[in-house]
C-alpha cells in the first residue's frame, strides 16, 4: 500500500464506524477501505482484495461489509456481493444498498427475485437517484423475463421530464432509449440517446457510440477530440446496454444496476 494514503482520508461518517476496533486496527482498516474505494472503478480486482482484506478483519463493521459487497458485485461475484451487502443493510439500517442487492440478485438468474428487492420495504427513504437505479434494475428484470412493454412502463416516471445533467438522468433516459430500441420504436430511442448524451456530463453513458451507431456514423477518438464521420460499415446497435453487473442501463455504477455499478 503507497505510503501517501492516510486513514485521514476516508470519510468522517465511516471512520465513525470504526472506533470500536483498536486505533492502530482502526488506522489499519481505514486505509484498506481508502484504496478499495479509489480503486473501484479503475482496478477492481486490486479493488476487492483491500475490501476482503478489511473484511476479514472487521466484519462486523457495517461500512467494511458495504465496501466488500460492492468490489464483489464489480467483479460479478453475485452471491458474496448479497451476502456482505445484506449485512451492511443490517448492521446499519441503511437502505440504499437495495439497487445493488436486487441487480445482484439479476445476476444470479434471478429476475422475479429481484422484482421483489424493488417493491420491498425501505424504498420509499431512497434519495431520488437511488430509487432511479432501482427502477433501471426493475426493468431490467422485465426484460430478463422476456417482457419488454413492461420493462418500459418500469421507467415510465415523471423524472422523464427532467433537464438538469445529473448522472442519474442520463442514466434513466439511455436506460429508456434502450428498451424503446428493443420495441422497435427507433425514433424514439434516437431522441431519449440524444437527451442521455446531452445531460452526461461525466461519462456514465456510452450515449454518444449509440447514438452515432444508429445515425450510421464512427466516432473516433484523437486524443481530447472526438470526431464523427461516415461509416461505412455500420453495425447495428447491440440490443442490451446494460451498466456494470447484468443492470440494463448505461455503463457506468452505483449503478446497484447498478454495475460501472449503480451508485450509491
Amino acid at each position: 500500500m503507497p505510503d501517501e494514503v492516510s486513514f485521514t482520508q476516508l470519510d468522517n461518517e465511516v471512520w465513525s464506524e470504526l472506533t470500536s476496533l483498536p486505533r492502530s486496527l482502526a488506522e489499519t482498516i481505514a486505509r484498506h477501505l481508502v484504496m478499495a474505494h479509489e480503486m473501484l472503478d479503475n482496478d477492481p480486482e486490486r479493488a476487492y482484495e483491500h475490501a476482503t482484506y478489511a473484511r476479514r478483519k472487521a466484519a462486523r463493521i457495517g461500512a467494511v461489509r458495504e465496501a466488500s459487497g460492492l468490489a464483489a458485485y464489480h467483479l460479478g461475484k453475485w452471491q458474496e456481493a448479497l451476502s456482505d451487502l445484506r449485512a451492511a443493510r443490517r448492521i446499519t439500517g441503511r437502505n440504499n444498498f437495495l439497487p445493488v442487492i436486487a441487480d445482484s440478485e439479476r445476476g444470479l438468474g434471478r429476475p422475479e427475485r429481484a422484482l421483489e428487492v424493488t417493491r420491498s420495504g425501505g424504498v420509499e427513504t431512497l434519495d431520488i437517484a437511488e430509487r432511479i437505479e432501482l427502477r433501471i434494475v426493475a426493468s431490467g428484470a422485465r426484460r430478463d423475463l422476456g417482457q419488454p412493454d413492461a420493462a418500459l412502463v418500469e421507467l415510465h416516471v415523471p423524472e422523464l421530464k427532467e433537464r438538469r445533467a445529473r448522472p442519474w438522468v442520463a442514466r434513466l433516459f439511455y436506460a429508456y432509449a434502450d428498451v424503446l430500441l428493443e420495441l422497435g420504436r427507433m425514433e424514439s430511442a434516437r431522441e431519449y440517446f440524444a437527451r442521455a448524451s446531452a445531460v452526461d456530463q461525466e461519462g456514465v453513458t456510452d450515449a454518444d457510440e449509440r447514438l452515432a451507431a444508429l445515425e450510421g456514423l464512427d466516432i473516433v477518438d484523437m486524443d481530447d477530440d472526438v470526431i464523427w464521420t461516415d461509416a461505412e460499415d455500420p453495425e447495428p446497435a447491440p440490443d442490451g446496454g446494460t451498466g456494470a453487473g447484468p443492470g440494463e442501463g448505461p455503463p457506468g455504477p452505483e449503478t446497484p444496476s447498478a454495475a460501472k455499478s449503480p451508485e450509491r
